[in-house]
């Protein structure tokens, strides 16, 4: 289903709004079972949880990537500016503006910096001068990349593969960047360098984020809003300052990490 379905079951400020969705694998086994959320303009929101807790799967069921891995949204409804987007291709949904930076960044090692970020260039077909144009952009944003242009991935560190995920997504234009673990694999001084480009990305070109994270202090400082899932479900919710202050925030968050399925 290429054509999205209009639906009023949304607000004009969101860009992202998921309405009760279930997710199953194989016709058989259960992604998540009832997930609600919102992402406004110029938001970045947070989705908190354990491993284990759905929150890829969640993302991968807004991006349409549960079609590469025999999953669905059974129940619910996943709509983009107010249209249902269940079932869309991840490249028509990559069309219309939002992008999915996988966990593991999931770069080409063998391709150089400059290779891996042309390929973000292909969704949009620019031409030679604005390619050049948003090279600079992005190098502009991650200095160090444009140090190692020349430089195979597979050589360059995990900081700077997660920064190059992220370059190449901002050469597909996004409204609404969706970002898996982030900080996975890192030091917490990348950390910090990491979610602070994502701040200044969301402040001066107002992208949207919606960042599933386990490392509940870097996220709730970084973003406006937050969602706790565990076990398929959010269980709390709410503006991320308040969130912190939740004296059963950790019970929540771990409230799942004793039962594994499909993050």
């Amino acid at each position: 289903m290429d054509t999205p379905v209009a639906n009023p079951n949304t607000t004009a400020s969101d860009i992202l709004a998921v309405r009760n969705m279930e997710v199953i694998y194989n016709e058989a086994v259960m992604g998540v079972h009832d997930i609600s959320l919102n992402v406004g303009r110029g938001e970045i929101v947070a989705l908190l949880g354990a491993n284990g807790s759905g929150k890829s799967t969640t993302l991968k069921a807004i991006s349409g990537m549960l079609l590469t891995e025999r999953g669905r949204v059974r129940n619910g409804d996943v709509l983009l500016h107010g249209k249902s987007i269940v079932g869309v291709q991840p490249h028509h949904l990559t069309m219309k503006k939002i992008v999915h930076v996988l966990e593991g960044r999931r770069v080409f090692p063998h391709l150089t910096i400059e290779e891996n970020l042309r390929v973000g260039t292909f969704v949009n077909k620019p031409n030679r001068a604005e390619i050049n144009v948003g090279l600079e952009e992005v190098y502009d944003w991650f200095p160090r990349l444009k140090q190692k242009r020349s430089t195979q991935a597979g050589l360059t560190s995990g900081g700077e593969q997660q920064m190059l995920a992220i370059g190449r997504a901002l050469l597909t234009k996004p409204d609404l960047m969706l970002l898996d673990e982030p900080s996975m694999g890192l030091a917490p001084i990348l950390c910090v360098e990491i979610f602070s480009i994502i701040s200044a990305l969301n402040r001066e070109r107002g992208v949207a984020f919606l960042v599933a994270e386990q490392l509940i202090q870097f996220a709730l400082k970084h973003s406006h809003r937050a969602y706790v899932i565990a076990v398929g479900k959010v269980v709390a919710s709410g503006p991320s300052d308040e969130v912190v202050k939740r004296d059963d925030l950790h019970k929540l968050y771990l409230q799942g990490s004793s039962r594994r399925s499909r993050r």
